[in-house]
């Protein structure tokens, strides 16, 4: 089936996304994040293979046992 339509090639401005560090540096400080968001960042930086550093914080920021 020919295509009538021809999407346009035109680039457009797609923002860097952060470093996972600093995304979840923001998420601590902001105490409005979601906890959603918080548990997302850290399956992000478990599956990064994860800075020890960072889990720590976002666990007690998430109020996670520091031993689970």
């Amino acid at each position: 089936m020919p295509q009538t339509h021809q999407a346009s090639l035109t680039p457009r401005f797609v923002p860097a996304a952060k470093p996972l560090p600093e995304q979840i540096a923001e998420a601590i400080e902001c105490r409005s994040t979601p906890l959603s968001h918080l548990l997302r960042l850290m399956a992000a930086l478990d599956a990064e293979g994860g800075n020890e550093a960072l889990r720590h914080q976002l666990r007690a920021r998430i109020g996670a046992p520091l031993d689970s």
